[in-house]
């Protein structure tokens, strides 16, 4: 699938049981890459590690809520006792809008849940991950990899998923500012947006006609994009040819660019 070698890099995948996580999980095992799949529900963890059985990389999984840094902090331990290093981080853990409605009618619970789950997550996780990277360069092995999966939202706006859009609009803020901070060290930091995309999550909306006719004359190439996509450019971000591409958003929509 792709012409760069991951063997012996190691990958720790927040919420890669399903989907977009997924995707990339199984890209990168292919690609020789070690992965650490982290989730809340240990059977979904193992049911997505079976999917990478006979891949050239080594799959473990852990049981870890991303909202909670104690949990992070536990998960980066195992992970590291287990192999020794982690490379990358690749942040897919979120909610959605949670329902259609308005700003003004919406709970301060609500705004704290949405807060919770998609900025603090990848907070604790690349905090922790980058914490072990730049302790690692500060010894001559500089080199890490940090990727969160945003929103289109974060960049247009979205009716009524308001906060949701404001979560992803932080996290691609932080990439940016990651980006700059932690270059001294050899360290990258990128998002990954997705557009329409195929998968587990996307299935009922994919099945409505109305909606395909709809989007489908939207998308630049005429096809909705599959999260095998996401693994080739999740792939490239592990990969040394990616150490000055950072700070930018790659956008998968029927295809892919970055800007």
């Amino acid at each position: 699938m792709s012409i760069f070698d991951l063997t012996g890099r190691v990958a720790v995948i927040t919420g890669g049981n399903g989907g977009i996580g997924l995707g990339i999980a199984q890209a990168l095992a292919a690609a020789g890459c070690n992965v650490s799949i982290w989730g809340r529900n240990a059977d979904k963890n193992k049911a997505a590690a079976a999917t990478m059985a006979g891949a050239k990389g080594k799959i473990d999984t852990r049981v870890c809520d991303v909202s909670d840094a104690a949990s992070v902090k536990a998960a980066m331990a195992a992970t590291l006792d287990s192999f020794g290093r982690v490379d990358g981080c690749f942040a897919n853990a979120g909610i959605g809008g949670g329902g259609r409605r308005a700003f003004i009618e919406r709970t301060e619970e609500e705004w704290r849940t949405m807060f919770a789950t998609n900025l603090d997550g990848v907070f604790h996780v690349f905090q922790a991950a980058a914490r072990h990277m730049t302790e690692r360069a500060a010894s001559g092995d500089a080199f890490g990899r940090l990727v969160a999966t945003s929103s289109l939202a974060s960049l247009f706006g979205t009716a009524r998923n308001e906060h949701y859009a404001a979560t992803k609009a932080g996290i691609n803020a932080l990439c940016r500012a990651l980006a700059v901070e932690l270059a001294r060290h050899g360290v990258t930091a990128n998002a990954i947006l997705p557009g329409w995309i195929k998968s587990d999550m996307t299935a009922g909306i994919m099945a409505n006609d109305k909606f395909v006719a709809n989007v489908m004359p939207r998308i630049p190439v005429r096809r909705f994009g599959e999260p095998s996509d996401f693994g080739g450019i999740a792939v490239y971000l592990m990969s040394k040819a990616s150490s000055y591409h950072t700070a930018d958003c790659f956008v998968i929509d029927g295809g892919y660019t970055a800007f």
